[in-house]
């Protein structure tokens, strides 16, 4: 059986749910929290993680012994948009930090494996070391993340006195 068309279906249709999340998810982070926007911003961005999160196996599958790691970073990257989106359900104030955890960290994983699998064949990217780009997403996700924790701790009402 030739699988060049449904290969080529599956590729067209994980490439297109990375440009939406790459796009998405960063909208949603700029948007004013609670708002319509970043409401709508992010469903889109979990619905495109979770074409991701599908399809990413199934193209790992092609050259499993080399792309094995692509499923498992796919996986995770669902997982902790999974996380953070079912953060929305946790009591206040933690569930801010969560949901902004795992939506932030799904993010940083997505571009991880983005990097690792196209790294090597982009413009000034093919000049780095192969553990840069496992890397320099989370050493630029990290401190952005920290940050956006910190921002919006600091809008949290007042401890009750005890």
């Amino acid at each position: 059986m030739d699988i060049a068309v449904p290969l080529a279906v599956t590729i067209a249709v994980h490439v297109g749910c990375g440009v939406v999340a790459v796009v998405c998810g960063p909208a949603a982070m700029l948007s004013r929290k609670g708002s319509r926007r970043h409401r709508g911003f992010g469903r889109i961005y979990l619905g495109a993680l979770v074409g991701l999160g599908l399809t990413a196996p199934v193209l790992a599958a092609v050259d499993w012994a080399h792309r094995w790691h692509l499923a498992a970073l796919g996986g995770l990257a669902l997982g902790a948009a999974v996380v953070g989106a079912a953060a929305l359900r946790l009591l206040r104030p933690i569930r801010l930090a969560v949901h902004m955890t795992g939506m932030g960290s799904a993010y940083v994983v997505m571009l991880t494996a983005f990097y690792v699998d196209n790294g090597p064949r982009l413009p000034l990217w093919d000049q780095l070391p192969p553990v840069a780009f496992w890397v320099l997403p989370a050493a630029v996700g990290t401190p952005v993340l920290l940050g956006a924790l910190h921002r919006h701790r600091a809008v949290r009402p007042p401890a009750r006195p005890t």
